[in-house]
This record gives structure tokens, sequence and C-alpha cells, in this order.
């Protein structure tokens, strides 16, 4: 990751992909998006993906070979990797690998009580959310079944709405949890019966929407890569998006770059 202002703690502050074949999902990622890539944290098997010649997102397999299962991960930023993991673990969720170090810093992959997957970061670098991941590139949306319950422990796990000022603050709209650093939106908790959908691989999850000027053709290039298209496109908090999944299985989303959005700081 590039080295920029730290991240607000508790905060998102990056996502990346743990993939079981980095060549293939580099390739896919890039046809799919445009997406170019530079060595991250000088390690052979992990990259930056590059958009407009920022760094923004991650992929490696350095997850995946602990046996953390392929997904988009968010990552969210802490002041001690031990003592979140440790508040994991104490409020009902499990800590699949680490804590352990990982380039610059340390890095812990998670799971809520639910069942949807995070990651922990503690370090000296973190890309600034609302510059790297708000607004026009990225949006991160949680879909799980009880948004409160999740409100709650994610709040006491990284301390958001609980140690101001500088934390995330947390708003309630219809029933819907919208967390928010200086008035701007970076993550949104949507609650409902997830594990009802129709399509019995969609369960709880944290949901990557990448933006980009081409959405629709963005969906036609990931069928002809290999993905798939599985819901969409629809309406949603991060704009009109269609859910995808690639050819590992791990769902994202796309949406168009002129969606209303968290604006830029």
């Amino acid at each position: 990751m590039a080295p920029s202002e730290s991240a607000v703690q508790g905060a998102p502050c990056w996502v990346s992909l743990t993939a079981a074949d980095l060549p293939a999902s580099k390739a896919f990622y890039g046809r799919v998006l445009g997406w170019e890539y530079r060595p991250g944290f000088g390690l052979d098997d992990y990259v930056e993906a590059l958009s407009e010649g920022e760094p923004f997102a991650g992929l490696g397999v350095k997850g995946h070979s602990f046996g953390v299962p392929a997904c988009w991960a968010v990552h969210f930023a802490v002041d001690s990797v031990d003592r979140a993991a440790g508040r994991i673990r104490e409020r009902g969720g499990t800590v699949a690998v680490g804590p352990l170090p990982f380039g610059p810093g340390r890095v812990a992959w998670a799971v809520d009580p639910a069942g949807a997957p995070f990651a922990l970061w503690e370090g000296p670098r973190e890309p600034r959310w609302p510059a790297r991941g708000g607004g026009r590139r990225l949006g991160i949306e949680l879909r799980t079944r009880d948004v409160f319950a999740a409100a709650i422990f994610y709040s006491q796990v990284l301390g958001w709405d609980t140690e101001p000022p500088e934390r995330c603050t947390l708003r309630y709209e219809d029933d819907q949890v919208f967390v928010d650093i200086h008035g701007r939106t970076v993550a949104v908790l949507h609650g409902g019966a997830v594990e009802e959908a129709p399509d019995p691989k969609v369960r709880p999850r944290w949901q990557v929407v990448f933006r980009t000027s081409h959405a629709h053709l963005a969906a036609e290039r990931a069928e002809a890569a290999g993905g798939a298209i599985v819901t969409g496109p629809e309406e949603t908090v991060s704009g009109l998006a269609t859910l995808l999944r690639d050819p590992e299985g791990t769902l994202f989303s796309v949406a168009a770059t002129t969606a209303a959005g968290p604006e830029e700081p």
C-alpha cells in the first residue's frame, strides 16, 4: 500500500482479494475493470491494483495459503490487531488466521458471528479511505441477517461510535446503519434474509462495489472471461449495481461512477 495519511482507527482502510490462482485473478479483473498492477510490499504473491495510477485494492494468495476462502475482504484499521482479535473472540466471532506480520504491518482474517469475512490491519501505512475507497471508485456494504446485532458487534470490536472524536459514527435510517467519518459515509450495513436468497452461495458478506464508467460493459466482460452475472442491475445505496461472480466463485459488484455516493474530501 502506498504511504498516505493514516486511516481513522476502526475505519475501513483497504480491500483485498484472497485468490487461489493469482495470475488468473489478475487477468480476469484486468479484463473486466481495466486494472493495472504493481508488486505489493515487494512480495511475489501479492499485488496492488491500480486505477488511474493510484492503488486502491490488493490481490494475493497469502490468506488462501492459510485456509482463508476466496473472497473480497474489507480491512479495518486498528490500534492493536491483537486486542481487536481478542474482542472478536469474546463477542462470538472467529479469528481464522493471524495475527501475523504482513508487509510493514500486521493482519488478521476473521469472520463475524453471522459468517461474514473481514480483516484487521495494524500498521504505519494505510490508504486514507475517503480518498482511496469512498466516492467514485469503491463502496462497501455489509449484507447480513440482523443489522443491529452486526452494528453492535463491529462497534465493540472496532470502537465505532464509542470513542469520539477520531472514530466512526453511526446513523440509523430505514433499517440500515450508515458508518460515517466527518459526515461522509464510508460503509453501509443492511439487514435481511440473505440465507434465504435464491442463490444458496449468497451468504452474509461484506459486499465490495467497484464503480466504473462502463458498468454494463464490465458485466458483459465478466461473463466472457468465465465469471457470471448473479443479480441485477438493481438499485442499491452505491447506485445501480450488478452483482457478479468471478471464476473462483468470489462475489463482487460493479456500479456506474455517476451513482450518488460519498463525496471526495
